[in-house]
């Protein structure tokens, strides 16, 4: 699979499971399950041969994630739709509460015009929809050039520049 991130259309290894079969084995390799699988099946998970993520959504606690986030070097946000924007405060609270360092990677209905305040609350790779433009997509990241509020991302303020 193809991703975005640090700024370029990369390789990835991560393979996404969506619904792991409860009594199934997972697959080899790098994983990303559902934070909810992870929680009822921890002692399979921690025998698996391949790094282990977790992907959340909006509805997921923070307060249930957070005093597991040195498990995981990667989590997944699905945004299922477009106008669901609740995993941009979880993206913040991940970075800014709680100094989570691995890459958070924004998965589901991920698109162009979403990139570049993706990356400001924190977002470090991006899954982009498979139905749209990956080079395209990439140019979301250099939309604009200012930004007027502080961020997870580190850059200045225009206001602060003065």
């Amino acid at each position: 699979m193809r991703i975005i991130k640090d700024k370029q259309i990369q390789q990835d290894d991560w393979t996404l499971i969506k619904d792991p079969q409860v009594n199934g084995s997972l697959p080899e390799g790098d994983i990303i399950v559902p934070f909810s699988y992870w929680k009822d099946n921890q002692d399979a998970c921690s025998g698996h041969k391949g790094k282990l993520a977790v992907m959340i959504n909006g509805d997921t606690a923070m307060t249930d994630l957070a005093s597991f986030l040195d498990k995981f070097e990667m989590i997944a946000l699905d945004f299922p739709a477009f106008k669901d924007g609740r995993c941009y405060s979880h993206a913040r609270v991940l970075r800014d509460r709680h100094k989570f360092q691995g890459d958070i990677r924004a998965v589901g209905d991920v698109l162009r015009d979403q990139l570049f305040y993706m990356q400001r609350c924190g977002i470090s790779s991006f899954a982009v929809r498979e139905d749209r433009d990956m080079e395209d997509a990439l140019n979301g990241l250099k939309d604009f050039s200012v930004t007027y509020q502080s961020a997870s991302d580190g850059s200045l303020p225009i206001y602060k520049t003065r």
